[in-house]
Parts: structure tokens; sequence; C-alpha cells
């Protein structure tokens, strides 16, 4: 199915449905050497897994993430990174007796329409139960970003037309609502539940703050920070609606009231605004202030109220949908969110280093520092295998000089030169001392009678 992916240098591709085997994620482009922590995923995971409360799904999943490639004792190995999480209590059944029912506000039309064929079981690809394969693949985006001092930051800012008047940080982790005002949350769980008695679900809005981003990070014209973080954020499937900074406020403003005025800071070494009205971003480029965005988080669709609706083959009927599901998605949805945001920005961070390297004689030389690091690395793993190979000789009583080998390398080797376009003569000395190397390796290895 297209539109899996996610990022050009930092890339991400979710697989798998709702009630299907597993669901996961593969992340590519992450460079090798870098610390993965197990845990810091399983923490992200656990935010937003199901049946935490009487206000989220009741469905019973541990979320246990497991990583099956790209990483070696807790290092990326610059190959893809592959994360599973495998499905533990999926109920399709519960789905058999409205299979050929449309739900109201669900994409089964849609991908039927589209596909020719639609998952009933839940929604398949179409199920938030998707977005735990992007909160396994943020966490390290998230973990990378706060090792360079970046710290994202979600919050439920309002449910049912109920909003926080108040912030407080530490009270975010303290309610179901994961809301930064504890007297709003109070208020919030009431609608809830009074629209659970109901059957009904509720909507609600949720506020992404990205404290210390970097300056630089976007694009233009079509690759703006914010326009790639509207794509990430509103590919959510319940987000209906994306602002940053003032957002749809600043229709209401004057310039006068809207601008943010300019200063230079001398402590910091860079120009600050005295108000943060933009967000953060500045024709589509971070200006180091804090990233706000803010996304509309629609009313959970699988409701036990009576709905109008048809069948698959257009005979009209009506829908009560049971089951297991969030009659408010915002505190579940706070990880996704940061995790999307975690994301996009880290993919635009490489991009920008990539550029910078590409640009200026200090990332060019970085660039070269990196690759003389790694010609020595490879030369101390030849110079392991020359070993190894030495002792596995002696068992076989071969020699240790193996000229016919030698030449069958160099032969290869100055082809491929000359193909690169590097001087011949050059590739043939360096091949000679590597080859001089491994025979001195070898022959000491030998003499101590190392194992």
């Amino acid at each position: 199915m297209p539109g899996s992916r996610i990022g050009e240098k930092f890339r991400v591709t979710t697989f798998g449905e709702s009630h299907g085997r597993a669901i996961g994620a593969v992340i590519d482009g992450v460079h090798p050497g870098l610390q993965v922590d197990l845990e810091e995923i399983q923490r992200e995971l656990d935010r937003r897994r199901p049946g935490q409360s009487r206000l989220t799904t009741q469905r019973r999943e541990s979320d246990r993430a497991e990583i099956l490639s790209g990483v070696f004792e807790g290092k990326s190995t610059g190959t893809p990174i592959c994360v599973i999480i495998w499905n533990r209590d999926q109920r399709p059944e519960e789905y058999r007796r409205i299979k050929d029912l449309f739900r109201p506000g669900h994409a089964g039309y849609t991908y039927l329409a589209k596909f020719g064929i639609s998952d009933y079981r839940g929604g398949g690809r179409s199920s938030g139960r998707e977005t735990a394969a992007r909160v396994a693949a943020g966490a390290l985006a998230k973990a990378f970003l706060a090792r360079e001092g970046v710290r994202i930051t979600a919050y439920t800012h309002a449910v049912a037309g109920i909003e926080a008047k108040t912030f407080s940080s530490g009270e975010i982790g303290r309610n179901l609502l994961r809301c930064p005002d504890r007297i709003a949350a109070k208020k919030m769980e009431r609608k809830i539940r009074s629209a659970m008695r109901e059957g009904d679900s509720v909507g609600g809005v949720v506020e992404v703050v990205v404290k210390n981003p970097p300056v630089g990070l976007g694009d233009p014209v079509f690759d703006k920070l914010e326009a790639d973080l509207a794509k990430a954020l509103m590919s959510i499937g319940a987000v209906r609606g994306f602002e940053v900074g003032n957002g749809f406020r600043a229709a209401l403003l004057r310039g006068s009231q809207n601008n943010d005025p300019l200063y230079y800071s001398r402590t910091q070494r860079r120009v600050r605004t005295r108000t943060n009205n933009a967000g953060g971003i500045a024709g589509g480029i971070s200006n180091g202030e804090d990233i706000v965005v803010r996304i509309a988080v629609k009313p959970t669709s699988s409701i036990r109220k009576r709905q109008e609706t048809v069948t698959s083959l257009g005979k009209k009927a009506t829908i009560s949908v049971e089951g297991r599901h969030d009659p408010c998605i915002c505190p579940r949805i706070v990880p996704v969110a940061e995790a999307m945001v975690a994301l996009t920005l880290y993919d635009h961070l490489m991009r920008q280093r990539i550029q910078h390297r590409e640009t200026s004689l200090r990332g060019m030389r970085h660039s070269i520092d990196l690759i003389d690091r790694n010609i020595l690395l490879l030369l101390a793993e030849r110079q392991e295998l020359a070993r190894a190979i030495g002792h596995l000789k002696r068992g076989r009583r071969k020699g240790i000089v193996d000229t016919k080998r030698e030449q069958e390398i160099m032969r290869r080797e100055i082809s491929l030169a000359g193909e690169l376009s590097l001087e011949k003569q050059f590739v043939q000395e360096l091949f000679r001392a590597i080859f001089h190397l491994a025979r001195s390796v070898q022959r000491r290895s030998l003499a101590r009678g190392e194992r």
C-alpha cells in the first residue's frame, strides 16, 4: 500500500493491521554507532498503550517492543532498524456482525472504493492501532533529539469545549487526561463520562511544544517546517485540524498585534523575538524560539449510539458499534503527536547537517574525518580477520603467504580503482602495505601462540 512511509533522510515505514498478527516500523537512515535503548522505546509505548484507565479503550495489549534488526550490542549498525509489536488481544469476531456495514467516520467505504478491498477488522491499516508503530519509531527520534538538548512535550489543551487555563508541567502526568490544568482535567473527565453513558464520544485539542529547537530547520518553498509538521500530524487518523503559533486566531488580529518584535541577545549571540506569535517558525524555517503547534482531535467515530449508514451493497441501514473504543482520543494521542513532531524535526535536522557539510569547509572536513575514522575501523577489523585466518591456516598446516589470492585481490581492486578514477599505482602500493600488515599480524600471533 502506498503512503506508508514518512521522511527524507530519516525514513520510517510502518506495517501491520489492527487485528493482524503484529504491527511495526522499519526505520532507515540511522547513523551507525548511536545508542539505541529499548527501554526508551518501551516507555513511550507504555504512554500510548490501551487499557490504562476507564477513559480509554479496554483492549488489553502489553505493546512489548522487539528489535529485529539494525542494532548490535545496544548501538545502531547503520542498517534498517525493524521494531515489531505483536497483537495479543485482537478480537476480529466482534466486527463480523457489522462487516458489511460502513461505519460512519471510518475509512471502510473509501478504502473499498480505492483498493477494491477493505479490512473490516477494526479498520485494518486505518485503525488508530497503527499509531503504536509511529510511537516506537518516534521514540528513537525523541531520544536522538534529547541528546541534542531538544525537548518535546504534548498535552491535552481542551476537551469538549473545556480549555486548560493554567499550565503545570508536573500535572500532565498526574491526571487521566494528560492536561496541565488539574481543575480543567476534572471538568473534562466529567464531560467524557457523560458522553460514555450516552454511548457517545467527545473531541478536543492537543498542543505540542518544542523547547530549544535548532535554528534553521525547514526548507523553502514547499518543504517549509510547518508544512511538514502539518503533514505528519494530519496523517494521524483522528486529527482534523492543524495550526502553528497564533494559528486561526491570527486572522482576527492586526499586523502590529501578530508580528513578533525582534532583538539581539548578546548572551545567546543570536536574534530573538519578544513574543512568539509565529510559534517558532518564520518563512518556513525555525527561528530558535519554542515551536508551538496544535491539532484538533475529532470525537471517536466508533460509538454505541445508533447512526444512519448503508451496507456494502448500498442498502439503507443503521449501526451501533460495540466493542472497546476510546470515548476521547486526546490522552492517548499525546505521545503519538510527540512522536510525529520528533520524526519531522529529526529528519529536518539530518537534512540541515548534510546541507552544511556539503557547502561549508568545516562541514566537508567533518565528513572527511568520518571517512578517515571508518577507514581505520575497517583496517582494524581486517587485521582481526587476518589473525583468525592465521590460526585456521596453522590448524590446516598451510603457509602464511597465499600469493595467488593476493594477486587476485590486487587485479580486482586495481580494476575497480580505474572505474573510480583513483590512481592505480597508489592503490597497488596501498594493498601491498595491507598484505604486508596481514602477514605480519599472522606471524606474530602464531609466534606467541595466541588463540
